[in-house]
């Protein structure tokens, strides 16, 4: 049997129109992570705290949704039917634990009606209000009171008053299958790129890398993949073996694509501590 990393070289020829880069959709991205001792830091009746959605960041311009990084998703005329000219931004959703799912619909070059119609358009605010958080939701409720389509809606915001409450919300929201909450500073205005407004809290923290390389498997892994050889944003290589599918194992994430990995602090020597696999970047 061919190894998959041979069988990899053969696809990416076919997969080289899909990687053509798009400009970028013009989103308010979160910073990284903050962790439970960052939080003794902030006044946290500023921020209004959501549910962080495991779904597919999708940017409304107006005319269509588009991915984070600019390619347009194929949706069926109804599902965007008589939505309006101002832009929106938020997630297409299945629900918890379905991110492979909705990511594959929303990957299609012909929108296919039937699993389109699982899907759910979370928002979760107005790139081009000029208003600040608090006043953009008000205005993002009433618009979406327009729309009046049950599979649009407005993502959750709570606000709560203490360390021990959000911490309880957290708990709540893993359990359940969350990936953790986002905290959205009330008085800020939408500023698109990375921005220190909005802050992930999770029980993990999670970053991108770029595939460089396998690492050949052994044991139940012979002849598959063992793990990937990754580098991240700061330049740091590793491997990532824990997380892979057998599916994954026998027909790896290509070279050169980005995936997301999720870690537990850093090591002495400031490598993720326990990186694990998650998810190739859908786009």
């Amino acid at each position: 049997m061919m190894h998959p990393t041979s069988l990899l070289f053969g696809s990416i020829a076919a997969l080289v129109p899909a990687m053509i880069s798009a400009a970028p959709a013009p989103l308010m991205l979160a910073s990284d992570a903050i962790t439970a001792t960052d939080l003794s830091s902030l006044d946290l009746s500023q921020y209004s705290v959501s549910e962080k959605l495991d779904g597919i960041r999708a940017y409304w311009n107006g005319q269509q949704l588009q991915s984070r990084s600019g390619y347009a998703i194929s949706t069926p005329p109804w599902f965007t039917r008589g939505w309006p000219s101002t832009p929106m931004d938020g997630e297409l959703w299945m629900g918890r634990g379905r991110f492979a799912e909705v990511s594959g619909i929303s990957r299609r070059y012909v929108a296919d009606d039937p699993l389109w119609r699982q899907v759910q358009y979370r928002v979760f605010d107005l790139p081009a209000h000029p208003a600040t958080f608090d006043q953009r939701q008000r205005a993002l409720q009433q618009l979406l009171a327009q729309i009046d389509q049950p599979w649009v809606s407005i993502i959750e915001q709570r606000l709560l008053g203490s360390q021990r409450q959000l911490e309880a919300y957290l708990a709540q929201v893993s359990a359940e299958g969350g990936e953790g909450l986002m905290l959205q500073r009330r008085n800020a205005l939408y500023r698109i790129g990375r921005s220190s407004d909005v802050l992930k809290y999770r029980q993990y923290q999670d970053a991108e890398a770029v595939v460089t390389g396998y690492l050949a498997g052994s044991g139940k892994y012979e002849g598959m993949v063992g793990a990937l050889r990754v580098e991240n944003d700061t330049g740091q290589k590793f491997s990532l073996g824990s997380g892979l599918s057998d599916a994954q194992r026998r027909d790896p994430p290509p070279l050169g694509s980005r995936v997301t990995y999720r870690y537990n602090g850093l090591t002495a020597s400031k490598l993720p501590r326990f990186a694990r696999f998650l998810r190739i970047r859908p786009d």
